[in-house]
């Protein structure tokens, strides 16, 4: 990785060459949300923009976990992070940009150089517990922390990727076959499904710091499904590991979450071993020997014509750092004149029909032509007023810094015309179909069950009405009062198609051989509810273990 074209690939003719903006000068490689490219800021700064993979960008849940997950991540600051500096979850496709960090990840290091030497591995885990400090401040878990999620700079390791993993977690995209945690890093109570707290990325900091120390996994290699149940159901061989070591990974790597070290106890013990060297600042000329000379990548991209540089709504950027000129303003421009142009016209012709009709009737009665035409000028008032209230809704709802505005905005225009089409207080609103209501994260396993009243509530010792359970014959759903159906198709079901196959099913069981990541079960439950579950993790393997987890969506009354 000392050479330029190791680090900094050119572009292909399947990449973009500019993303909201940012002019790309390279690429720097894919991971498993997409792929990555070097740009700059105006000022010149460099920066790694990430831009999401397909698969993940056409799943609507995946957007407003991702929107909400970089939400949380702009407030980072740490001197161990890369920056998150701008992001887009609504662009096509959505993309984040962080600063770049101009080193090899820990994975690549110790592929070129070996295992780190015990003081370098010190070094390691203080400045990943530091990280952690600073993601954990602002209510985020990591979820995926693994060696090509750790940077090396000349300065000391950054982490990067907090909080991005759980948008793209229990989506479609694991249907693919691609997982999103890493299993030789992931947590006992990860691996099987269970709760993922901050003690879960402390396990995933000493198994990364274990690697660097071995130059190989803790747990071992392999296929994923035998390495998650060494973690499981075997501890760590800390004889492997260098004997100074060995007392902070046992803690760090207890099965019980409760018993594990806290970040700020991890950077304490480090800085205590490293005494005199931590105070005189000895990181530097550790991290200079581990990451190599500095490659200098390829400069700026120039734009061909000047752009304005457009802050973030909400947002302020370091004084070091000039966001991107976009053309996100002129597209929501457009896009707000063309809403507004269109629902005027709309409303002139409400105007004038209705004028036109009270012409026509006052001509038909002339013995009325006063009382017409003040109908005429109450109606065409009625009229003007309506009009009004459509054009002003789209204009106030594109203001919205909201991951759901354009649903608050459709939500608005259908309210206002319906109020328009019952103008007499004797008049109802047509019924309309219930609006569904999205789950994510379901889990059925050994000890959970589900209701379709409250699926947020797992309900634990199997009292829950939709059960999971593996027996000698395979793997099944079951409930008492509710029935499923598995639709047979590609993806894609519907609230009407899920009716018509659940009218005459009475199955209170589903037989799961045949269902795979991505399969989609409609579910009817006692009160009328209808939901789909959409299987993204089925883990079978191993009956003791089995487990399934999906996104579940639910229509209240809709049988």
């Amino acid at each position: 990785m000392n050479d330029m074209t190791d680090v900094f690939k050119p572009l292909q003719a399947t990449d973009p060459s500019v993303v909201a903006g940012y002019r790309l000068a390279a690429r720097l490689g894919a991971g498993g949300m997409g792929r990555v490219y070097l740009s700059h800021t105006q000022a010149g700064r460099p920066l790694a923009i990430k831009v999401v993979r397909p698969e993940l960008a056409d799943d609507p849940d995946f957007r407003r976990r991702f929107g909400r997950e970089v939400r949380a991540a702009r407030r980072v600051r740490g001197a161990y992070t890369a920056e998150l500096i701008d992001a887009d979850a609504d662009g096509v496709p959505p993309w984040l940009a962080t600063l770049y960090v101009p080193g090899p990840s820990l994975a690549e290091a110790v592929a070129r150089r070996g295992p780190l030497s015990v003081t370098a591995v010190l070094w390691l885990m203080a400045g990943m517990a530091e990280a952690l400090q600073a993601i954990h401040a602002e209510g985020i878990v990591h979820r995926d922390l693994k060696p090509s999620n750790v940077l090396l700079a000349a300065d000391g390791p950054r982490v990067i990727d907090f909080g991005i993993a759980l948008a793209a977690d229990a989506t479609s995209y694991t249907a693919t076959g691609h997982t999103v945690g890493t299993p030789a890093y992931m947590a006992p109570e990860q691996a099987a499904g269970g709760d993922v707290t901050v003690a879960t990325d402390v396990f995933a900091l000493a198994q990364t710091a274990a690697f660097a120390a071995l130059g190989r996994p803790l747990y071992g290699d392999g296929p994923g499904v035998y390495v998650l149940y060494r973690i499981v159901h075997s501890g760590p061989e800390l004889s492997l590991l260098p004997e100074p070591l060995r007392p902070l990974f046992a803690r760090c790597l207890a099965a019980d979450p409760a018993e594990r070290a806290t970040p700020a106890e991890i950077l304490e013990w480090c800085r205590q071993r490293l005494g005199a060297e931590a105070d005189a600042g000895g990181a530097p000329a550790v991290w200079r020997e581990i990451s190599g000379p500095e490659v200098v990548g390829p400069p700026p991209v120039h734009e061909p014509t000047p752009a304005r540089p457009q802050p973030l709504i909400g947002y302020s950027p370091p004084p070091t750092a000039l966001l991107r000129p976009t053309q996100a303003e002129g597209k929501v421009r457009r896009r707000r004149t063309a809403r507004i142009a269109a629902v005027g016209l709309a409303g002139g012709a409400l105007l004038v029909t209705a004028l036109a009709w009270n012409v026509m009737d006052g001509e038909s009665r002339g013995d009325h032509r006063d009382t017409a035409g003040s109908s005429a000028s109450a109606t065409g008032s009625s009229a003007r007023s309506s009009d009004s209230a459509r054009g002003s809704s789209p204009d106030s709802s594109d203001s919205s810094d909201s991951a759901d505005s354009s649903d608050s905005s459709d939500s608005a225009a259908l309210g206002t015309g319906e109020q328009t089409a019952g103008t007499s207080s004797s008049s109802s609103a047509s019924p309309r179909e219930p609006r569904p209501e999205p789950y994510s994260l379901v889990m059925l396993d050994a000890k959970n069950s589900v209701n379709l009243k409250n699926p947020d509530a797992e309900a634990k010792g199997r009292t829950g009405d939709i059960r999971f359970g593996c027996q000698s014959v395979g793997c099944e759903l079951k409930s008492d009062t509710s029935v499923f159906v598995q639709l047979y198709r590609k993806p894609g079901g519907t609230l009407d198609e899920c009716r018509l196959l659940l009218n005459h099913a009475k199955s209170h069981s589903l037989p799961l051989a045949g269902a795979a990541n991505g399969t989609e079960i409609c579910i009817k439950g006692p009160s009328g509810d209808i939901g789909i579950f959409v299987i993204t993790t089925k883990s079978t393997a191993m009956p003791d273990l089995a487990f399934l987890q999906g996104d579940l969506t639910i229509w209240r009354g809709a049988a």
